[in-house]
């Protein structure tokens, strides 16, 4: 594939040679071992540059683009939720909170595509609110090419992670804790901010950490066409041009930052709750 249709046997030799597969197979396995103990990955097929320097050169501009989508989808996801919870009851509150319930529904039908498109179209292109695309290395200069894209991004997020969290926080309301700080006098402020948001926090760390690999990894469509020189740009990249050893290389660090989420959600538990020990 790399090579083409009409390849010599001469090339088709050397990029077997090139990735190990010319090799016994239990050399092949200790081959790519040592590619991992060195995070020497080799070269692009696509640009011929080295694999680790062009995921070196990614992570910047993924972290500046993820890192302030997930912790504003994440302040915003966990307060609607929490408003929803702390409303329902009196039938204002509980209109409010199936119309939302709807709407969320509603809003995750529809494809990531329609939102990125409508919305790059609509505030870009007809009002000119934002750049199309582009980006600039500037730490200063690239922020106004990463509003558009991290407003996408929330927008994207907001229907499953309203109803993942409201769902959370109504479990927590029904349990007795609750119902004995009712009785002592405490107001439903203090009884969901106190309490009720303390005791959800074990299950919103344990979806929300473990999102991190994907949400790095996830956001392959914006940086696609926004132009955004990140990790999901380069293995949406390396998928259309079949560039084997990118995709390699991006499958294992993604197993990596699941190994990382895992270990980092067993860290919190310990820190959020006493009673949780690592051993």
């Amino acid at each position: 594939m790399h090579a083409g249709k009409h390849a010599s046997e001469e090339q088709i030799a050397e990029i077997r040679r090139e990735l190990g597969l010319d090799r016994p197979l239990h050399m092949q396995y200790v081959f790519y071992v040592k590619q991992i103990a060195s995070l020497d990955f080799g070269r692009s097929w696509a640009t011929r540059q080295k694999i680790t320097d062009m995921i070196l050169d990614g992570i910047p501009a993924s972290l500046s683009l993820t890192f302030p989508a997930f912790m504003i989808t994440l302040v915003v996801t966990i307060s609607i939720a929490l408003l929803l919870v702390f409303l329902r009851g009196p039938r204002f509150g509980e209109i409010v909170d199936k119309s939302v319930m709807v709407v969320c529904l509603a809003a995750m039908s529809i494809s990531s595509l329609v939102y990125i498109l409508f919305l790059q179209y609509f505030l870009g292109y007809q009002l000119g609110w934002f750049p199309i695309t582009g980006w600039d290395p500037d730490w200063v200069g690239r922020w106004e090419y990463l509003i558009l894209p991290i407003l996408i991004y929330v927008v994207l997020s907001l229907g499953s992670n309203i109803l993942f969290y409201r769902t959370i926080f109504m479990d927590e309301i029904f349990q007795d804790y609750v119902r004995t700080a009712r009785s002592k006098g405490l107001g439903p402020k203090a009884i969901m901010l106190k309490h009720v948001l303390r005791n959800a926090l074990i299950p919103i760390i344990t979806i929300t950490v473990v999102q991190l690999p994907f949400l790095i990894l996830g956001t392959l469509l914006l940086e696609a066409f926004f132009g955004i020189p990140g990790l999901g740009g380069l293995l949406y990249s390396a998928l259309g041009n079949a560039d084997f050893p990118v995709i390699k290389a991006m499958v294992f660090m993604s197993a990596v930052l699941y190994m990382f989420a895992q270990l980092l959600t067993d860290i919190l538990y310990a820190l959020v709750d006493p009673k949780v020990k690592l051993s």
